[in-house]
């Protein structure tokens, strides 16, 4: 089985919350995939590890008035005049009820058609996009345009809130990863022929044997509960901090470390002023990665209370978690989306109902209160992980799908790949 040519494709690279999109890339690496990754925007080579800094230096990302953007419309124009006008109408007839959706769908379209010429000049054999919207436009754009096969990684908001065009990109696709059995089984319910979209489940994941077990804080340090998480509604931080105005209630001696930035920060921080909060709650903002790491040594548990925000925003399967739980700290979260796929409930970690801050204090005070099953779930949580959510197994099922004929192989086939 020859190693195909295979292009990633993302919104932006790289991108300090997705770096377990940079992790699976480095995965299929290790295994003899040379990728090259293509990015409608640039991110921030400072949000990449050192280990992917050479993804950047290959990044293929064209400025929003480059020539080439120009040339490449021009290029298409003599070349395929009915097909790039009818991805002009497609993508503007799909998008225009919002002039930010709209706007930033003529930037991928724009972007794409620069990106599909170059892709051909580099002669790539298969092009892998992540997240079902602006990316896998680009993606189904390149693919009218050049006929480059394509396919994409669905997560959670990509599906749940927004889906312009999703019949268009799953039906050309080659084939479509979700994250989660929960996320296949959503994508297959918004298609009209659900048995044609050939989708796979692979699981994101992480470099188990990078992350070493951390002994439990001492029995003298003061009960710690972090929340790594975007400061994101459907994250759950308010429903947190309520569970730890509970805790301080009963008498709790505790302390809340929370690790990420988002529009909730000032929110957050009006609510951190309760006076059973006061002094108890530290916002750190966005750290990188060593240091979060640093935050979950300190921590007894790992908190994160998904929810479902009315407009349909949720979590997939946070990866948060997973590194928590490689560290082999005890989790508890949710029993929103994919998390129960992770988070076996009294097995690996704990799971209550979402936006219920009662039952997260019960479950963090249990977890306090016995620290023997603690360190049992926090245990049977690093062996969950290396199962069914090790980045380097699930980069071989990748890459076998990447390598097979379009109709091939069977869920069955990728279940059982990757363990060479």
């Amino acid at each position: 089985m020859t190693t195909p040519r295979v292009a990633y494709l993302l919104n932006r690279f790289p991108k300090l919350s997705e770096t377990f999109v940079t992790d699976e890339i480095l995965a299929l690496e290790r295994r003899g995939t040379r990728a090259v990754v293509c990015s409608l925007r640039p991110g921030s080579a400072s949000d990449a590890p050192r280990e992917a800094q050479h993804l950047i230096r290959r990044r293929i990302c064209f400025g929003a008035l480059s020539p080439a953007v120009f040339r490449a419309q021009w290029h298409w124009l003599l070349r395929s005049p009915l097909r790039l006008a009818a991805v002009w109408a497609r993508t503007i007839a799909s998008h225009a009820s919002s002039p930010r959706v709209l706007a930033a769908a003529v930037l991928a379209l724009t972007q794409a058609a620069t990106l599909a010429r170059e892709l051909e000049r580099r002669r790539i054999d298969h092009l892998h996009a992540h997240w079902a919207t602006h990316s896998a436009l680009a993606a189904w754009v390149i693919h009218r345009l050049s006929g480059l096969s394509y396919s994409f990684t669905t997560h959670a908001d990509d599906l749940y809130v927004r889906r312009p065009m999703l019949e268009e990109k799953v039906g050309a696709a080659r084939f479509v990863v979700a994250i989660s059995a929960f996320g296949a089984r959503f994508l297959e319910s918004q298609l009209r022929d659900p048995d044609t979209a050939r989708v796979r489940v692979v699981r994101c994941g992480v470099e188990v044997d990078r992350f070493r077990p951390l002994p439990p804080p001492g029995d003298d340090e003061i009960f710690t509960i972090a929340c790594i998480a975007r400061l994101e509604p459907k994250k759950g931080h308010r429903v947190l901090l309520d569970a730890c105005a509970l805790l301080a209630e009963r008498g709790v001696a505790f302390r809340c470390v929370l690790v990420g930035e988002g529009r909730e920060r000032a929110a957050l921080e009006r609510t951190c002023d309760d006076p059973r909060l006061r002094g108890r709650v530290e916002m750190l903002g966005a750290q990188p990665r060593n240091e979060v790491e640093k935050v979950i040594g300190k921590a007894h548990v790992v908190a994160l209370p998904c929810r479902v925000e009315p407009s349909g925003r949720a979590d997939g399967i946070p990866v948060a978690l997973m590194d928590a739980m490689a560290l082999e700290r005890p989790v508890v979260s949710t029993t929103v989306a994919g998390v129960p796929e992770l988070v076996e409930d009294g097995r690996s970690g704990l799971l209550v109902e979402p936006d219920d801050p009662e039952a997260l204090a019960d479950a963090l005070e249990q977890l306090r209160d016995d620290p023997a099953r603690a360190r049992r779930l926090a245990a049977a949580g690093r062996r969950r992980v290396r199962e069914a959510f090790d980045v380097d197994v699930n980069a071989g099922r990748l890459a076998l799908l990447f390598a097979s004929a379009p109709d091939d192989p069977s869920p069955e086939d990728i279940a059982k790949a990757g363990t060479g």
